[in-house]
């Protein structure tokens, strides 16, 4: 039976600090395997917006809801059996193993003062296996490369069994390489049926992953529409304070490169 309610909608939001709109007139809707791609400069609200969406700052105006359920109405642990975020980067405090950080995310179906059971580390096993890092399970996450710490991140979430997910800029600080396996595992998550909605500074993910692909400008402007118009090269340019001169050529060459590239599904993370 399909969903009746969108994964998550938004409608007139604005998002800012203290009644101070960095932008307003949203309007989004994410339903299963859709992405929607934000693109913006720095400080232009991306991260604001999607931490609105979290539940963790509240809306200037306007209105979200998770499957048809008012944001402001749900708990923390509804809204996390809805929605999972995936941050930037990890960095623990701890040498917790790789398994045990993943395992984590089973606090939002737990109850009060449960413990994780066999479903849960189930749960995590299958996460594990989904992201192709079981090899992983035992290492501790202080001792990974980004790129692996990036995917327990991600199996962190899936373990939450949302079935949205909210990426914030997951291939900042990750090589070229490691970026194109990232970008690739998150085509099949969505193949698989994942809603999610990304944060990024690279356009071309926008052609590998994107539904829908909204800007936010420095002047908080907010804009929304295909892949293939996000790409024109004014559009872009515009968006980020250039001349069309300058990136013409560079972005054409980066998009034809990384839009054909793909890394078989079959191997391992490095």
């Amino acid at each position: 039976m399909g969903l009746t309610h969108a994964l998550i909608e938004a409608q007139g939001l604005a998002i800012g600090y203290h009644d101070r709109p960095l932008a307003d007139g949203i309007d989004l809707t994410v339903n299963p395997g859709e992405v929607l791609v934000l693109l913006g400069p720095n400080g232009a609200g991306k991260t604001t917006l999607l931490r609105t969406v979290l539940g963790l700052l509240p809306p200037i105006a306007g209105s979200i809801t998770l499957l048809g359920q008012d944001l402001s109405r749900l708990s923390r642990s509804a809204i996390a059996r809805t929605v999972a975020m995936v941050p930037q980067s990890l960095a623990p405090p701890f040498s917790f193993t790789a398994r045990d950080v993943v395992l984590m995310a089973r606090t939002a179906r737990l109850g009060p003062f449960a413990s994780p059971g066999p479903t849960d580390e189930r749960v995590v096993e299958d996460a594990l296996a989904r992201l192709g890092i079981p090899h992983l399970a035992e290492r501790a996450v202080t001792e990974l490369s980004g790129g692996q710490r990036q995917l327990v991140l991600i199996a962190r979430a899936l373990a939450q069994q949302a079935p949205a997910l909210i990426l914030d800029e997951p291939t900042a600080s990750l090589d070229w390489g490691n970026r194109l396996r990232l970008l690739d595992v998150l085509e099949r998550l969505a193949a698989d049926g994942l809603g999610m909605i990304l944060s990024t500074h690279e356009p071309d993910h926008a052609t590998r992953l994107a539904t829908t692909v909204m800007t936010i400008d420095a002047q908080g402007n907010v804009w929304q529409g295909s892949p293939a118009e996000a790409l024109d090269l004014r559009r872009l340019a515009a968006l980020y304070g250039l001349d069309p001169a300058q990136i013409d050529r560079r972005h054409q060459d980066r998009n034809q490169s990384i839009s054909v590239a793909r890394v078989p599904s079959s191997g391992t993370y490095p």
